[in-house]
């Protein structure tokens, strides 16, 4: 099978303005540090951003708000970033705000194909004012449409050449197997690269199927 890994400067040519780009970490850490480099090299503006959160400035997601290249993000949160919530204030930078379980959620449904999750979590409050209300034996709940992203950059502890992934710890393991799945492209950061074969069919924590690029 041919190989997976790629050159960083083929992956700065997949980044356009106006792209929806899903990005794995939380809070600053363990983010694809070198694949935002890239999203910052290929000069693209006017993204929409997918991530738990803004990471702080600077770090990570962070990154990019300092640089001014995203003009709308869905989110879980963003106290973490004053920069952030400037824009936000200004104007220049559309939020929505999602709860943490729905999110994460929302970005498996867009890896599965699946149109939404169903939650009754914002029920009887202003956020249903803005959702579609379905009922499902006799309950009442809101659908929150499935997050499809252009490009999906996340990080692994592990890649072999076909793209199959492993990761660490719950830095590892809090959004990137699930990010790397919703992107009509998708591209990965390791740490180490292996033989394939090294990575047992039992360890494999994202089929190389979802994996486009590999950054080593």
């Amino acid at each position: 099978m041919e190989s997976k890994v790629t050159t960083r400067e083929a992956i700065i040519s997949q980044f356009r303005d106006g792209q929806i780009i899903a990005i794995g970490g939380q809070t600053g850490r363990y983010m694809p540090e070198r694949l935002i480099g890239c999203i910052l090299d290929s000069g693209a503006r006017h993204l929409t951003i997918y991530s738990i959160d803004t990471s702080d400035p600077g770090v990570g997601v962070g990154r990019l708000i300092d640089a001014g290249v995203v003009d709308r993000i869905i989110t879980t949160h963003v106290g973490t970033n004053p920069v952030t919530n400037a824009q936000i204030q200004a104007g220049t930078l559309e939020a929505e705000l999602s709860p943490m379980g729905n999110f994460i959620e929302r970005i498996r449904c867009g890896g599965l194909g699946l149109g939404g999750v169903l939650t009754k979590t914002g029920l009887g409050t202003v956020v249903e004012q803005s959702k579609q209300v379905v009922r499902v034996n006799g309950e009442r709940y809101l659908l929150e449409p499935a997050l499809r992203a252009d490009v999906a950059i996340t990080r692994c502890r592990r890649a072999d050449p076909i793209g199959n992934l492993t990761y660490q710890g719950a830095s590892g393991r809090a959004s990137h197997p699930v990010i790397a799945t919703c992107g009509a492209l998708s591209i990965v950061e390791c740490d180490h690269f292996c033989d394939l074969g090294e990575i047992a069919p039992d360890q494999v924590e994202v089929p190389g199927m979802f994996i486009d690029m590999i950054l080593v």
